[in-house]
C-alpha cells in the first residue's frame, strides 16, 4: 500500500514528520486481498436534496446516487476489511465526500498494479488506495522505462506520506537505512513506490561495489509482512503510517518495529479519469469544504496522522 504509507508510485518521496504512535484498533490479517473486483464496503453519504455540491457532479453519476471506488483494500490504516466492510482513512474520507456531494462512495477490493487498468476500462469511476500522485502516472508513462504505456489520470491530492523501512521486532540484522539492504532479500508490494525506491536503491548497491538487493514483489502488502515475519526477508518497505500501524499492531506490537528516517513523502491522490474533468472538480470541491468545516482534520486526528494533512486541495500536485 507513500506512498501506500509507501505503497504507490514508483517515484520517491520527501521527508515527512513523524507520526505519532497509531493508536487505532484492530489487528494485521497477513492474508491477501482476493484480485477480482467486488462491492466490499460503501461510505454513507445525504441524500442528494441536501448535498450542498450534488449539481456539480456529471447527471449520470447524480441520478445513480453512487460513485464506483477502485482500491486494493489490504494497507491499514488506510483502507482494510473489518467485519465485511472498507474501513480506515480512505473511507472515512469519502464518506465525508460523499455527505457534500449527494453519493455513497462503494469501495471494490482489486490488485493495486491493476487499478489503473480498471479505471481506464470504466470499472471504477474513482481510484482511493494510498496511490502517490506522480507525474509519471498523471502523463501514462512507465516510470521504468519512460515509455507511454497509457492515457494518465488526473489526481485530486488529499493526504501526504514517506517511506519507511519495517523490519523484525529487535532488528536482528541492524538495518538503519537503504544502504543496509544492498545484499539482502526485501519484500515489498508490486507497482508501489517502495518498489521504484527498491530499484533505485539496488542501483546504488552495485555502483557502490556492492551485491544488488534480492527483491520479493506480492501483489499485496500483507503478503509481504508475512515473508518478513517468517524471517524470508529483512525488511518491507512501506507507507509511514501503514509501517507504524503494522508495528503496533501486528501480535500485539511483538513482530515489527520502524527503522530509519523516512524516505521522501509525496501526496495521495483521488485518480479520476483525464476525460471525467467534471467530477474531478467536483471531488476538489467537496475536498476543499471538508477542509473547511473540520470533518478532514477530525478524520485525521481520530487516525493520529495529522501530520499527513494537506492545506490545499490540489489537481495534480505531484512531482
Amino acid at each position: 500500500m507513500t506512498a501506500r504509507f509507501t505503497r504507490r508510485t514508483t517515484a520517491p518521496h520527501t521527508r515527512l514528520a513523524a507520526v505519532g504512535a497509531l493508536a487505532v484498533a484492530g489487528t494485521l490479517v497477513l492474508t491477501a486481498c482476493g484480485d477480482h473486483t467486488d462491492n466490499s464496503g460503501s461510505s454513507d453519504s445525504s441524500s442528494s436534496a441536501s448535498a450542498p455540491l450534488a449539481s456539480k457532479l456529471p447527471a449520470d453519476i447524480r441520478k445513480a446516487g453512487v460513485i464506483q471506488v477502485g482500491s486494493d483494500i489490504a494497507y491499514p490504516p488506510v483502507e482494510y476489511m473489518e467485519s465485511g466492510k472498507a474501513v480506515g482513512i480512505d473511507p472515512d474520507i469519502a464518506a465525508a465526500l460523499g455527505k457534500q456531494l449527494g453519493v455513497k462512495f462503494e469501495f471494490q477490493n482489486g490488485k493495486f498494479d491493476n487499478l489503473i487498468v480498471g479505471l481506464q476500462a470504466k470499472r471504477f469511476q474513482v481510484l482511493m488506495s494510498a496511490m502517490n500522485d506522480t507525474k509519471a502516472r498523471q502523463d501514462g508513462v512507465d516510470s521504468d522505462t519512460g515509455k507511454k504505456v497509457g492515457d494518465g489520470v488526473d489526481f485530486v491530492d488529499y493526504f501526504t506520506a514517506g517511506t519507511s523501512i519495517l523490519v523484525q521486532k529487535g532488528n536482528p540484522k541492524g538495518i538503519k537505512s537503504l544502504d543496509d539492504l544492498c545484499g539482502k532479500v526485501v519484500a515489498l508490494q508490486k507497482g508501489t513506490t517502495s518498489e521504484g525506491i527498491a530499484k533505485t536503491q539496488t542501483k546504488k548497491c552495485t555502483t557502490d561495489g556492492k551485491k544488488a538487493i534480492s527483491l520479493q514483489t506480492f501483489d499485496t502488502d500483507p503478503e509481504a509482512l508475512l515473508r518478513l515475519k517468517q524471517g524470508a526477508s529483512v525488511a518491507d518497505l512501506n507507507d509511514f503510517p501503514v509501517a507504524a500501524y503494522n508495528a503496533k499492531t501486528s501480535s500485539s506490537g511483538k513482530d515489527f518495529e520502524v527503522v530509519g528516517d523516512q524516505i521522501e513523502a509525496g501526496p495521495y491522490g483521488i485518480a479520476v479519469s483525464k476525460t471525467n474533468t467534471q467530477l474531478r472538480d467536483a471531488l476538489q470541491a467537496a475536498l476543499a469544504a471538508i477542509m473547511k468545516n473540520g470533518e478532514y482534520t477530525k478524520i485525521l486526528q481520530k487516525w493520529n496522522v495529522t501530520d499527513g494533512a494537506v492545506t490545499e486541495a490540489k489537481i495534480n500536485g505531484g512531482s
